[in-house]
């Protein structure tokens, strides 16, 4: 089954409770990470990362840790921790490269845009580069929530969780990576509920805040 893209994004729920005899293999998850690394990203430095947490050693490393998820943690296929790369910015030229051995971009155009951003990047401050990479990796788990309701399983994006204490229990360096949030992933055991949105008019002005009173209202 494939679904059209308005079909996943209105399909989309977020589940609490999944069949916990589900798994998803490894092909598969990483075929699904791979189409959403296909997310945009400012100067194409792709900033995410995933920590996919299956095994039951691993839950359970970080049962007491997911607050009031600990339900989607023990019945989810997988929990992905969606992560920010603090160092992103030092992949410039290993991205760029690469586009240029693909034929993607010429030698010279990489070779001023490598300069240029390195220039610009190196006066930005750490707040500057922390909030673009987490705001791009959050483009990349929306991507990953939709491919995953194309491919059938069902997602629930969590924020509430000890995060400097997930890092330590999972092993991973804190001060290079930031945490985003976890996606729990599975097939849903009962229909999600459908929730109320604002009215269009509520949310959208036209070529400047106070349009028709719309937005600061």
């Amino acid at each position: 089954m494939s679904l059209s893209l308005t079909e996943a994004i209105t399909t989309r729920k977020s589940v609490k409770e999944f069949d916990p005899d589900v798994k998803i293999l490894r092909e598969e998850m990483l075929e699904m990470i791979k189409l959403a690394a296909e997310a945009p990203s400012s100067v194409n430095l792709q900033p995410w990362r995933f920590v996919v947490v299956e095994s039951d050693e691993a839950k359970e490393s970080i049962k007491d840790l997911v607050r009031f998820n600990t339900r989607q943690l023990e019945t989810s296929a997988a929990f992905v921790l969606v992560l920010s790369d603090n160092e992103h910015v030092h992949d410039i030229e290993k991205v760029y490269g690469k586009s240029v051995e693909l034929g993607y971009m010429p030698q010279e155009v990489m070779t001023t845009n490598v300069a240029a951003l390195k220039g610009a990047l190196s006066q930005a401050p750490e707040s500057y580069i922390k909030v673009q990479g987490m705001m791009d990796a959050n483009l990349a788990a929306m991507q990953l929530m939709l491919i995953a309701k194309d491919h059938g399983y069902d997602t629930n994006p969590i924020g509430g969780f000890e995060r400097d204490e997930v890092m330590e229990a999972l092993s991973i360096n804190k001060e290079r990576y930031v945490p985003v949030m976890f996606i729990a992933m599975g097939k849903g055991v009962k229909a999600p509920h459908d929730s109320s949105r604002h009215e269009i008019e509520e949310i959208v002005s036209f070529n400047g805040g106070d349009a028709e009173g719309i937005i600061g209202q």
